[in-house]
């Protein structure tokens, strides 16, 4: 069965970015683009992974992380914070709300995948022999 993500990101392009790649690699994707709306669309799809945009309009991606690590259905679920805005100490305190993964913006496929499949259970790295 396919590993399910959540992709939550306001921008169209990056969103449609995002999915496409993501489902070009085997995954079932549930797109969000409104940030209100990210705890009740992750309830009901019950992702393996979310990929969360950090600026959103109306609500924080950090405040969202810390959310779900607050929700018993949600709060074991991997996050890859996903940001344009990476400054000092930012991915400290994206990390301290409970970000499993980050990356800054603009993501390349390559380093994208690959944080993707660490955090995926069952799509890591193969053991080292």
């Amino acid at each position: 069965m396919a590993k399910r993500i959540l992709v939550v990101e306001d921008n169209d392009l990056n969103r449609k970015l995002f999915c496409d790649v993501l489902r070009a690699n085997g995954f079932e994707v549930e797109p969000v683009a409104d940030g209100e709306l990210v705890l009740n669309a992750a309830r009901a799809f019950a992702p393996d992974l979310v990929i969360m945009d950090i600026q959103l309009p109306g609500v924080s991606g950090v405040d969202l992380i810390a959310a779900m690590r607050r929700d018993a259905m949600l709060n074991d679920t991997p996050v890859l914070a996903v940001t344009a805005y990476a400054g000092k100490g930012d991915e400290e305190r994206i990390r301290d709300a409970g970000a499993t993964g980050y990356l800054s913006k603009p993501v390349s496929i390559g380093p994208f995948m690959a944080a993707v499949k660490g955090l995926v259970p069952g799509q890591g790295p193969a053991p080292a022999a």
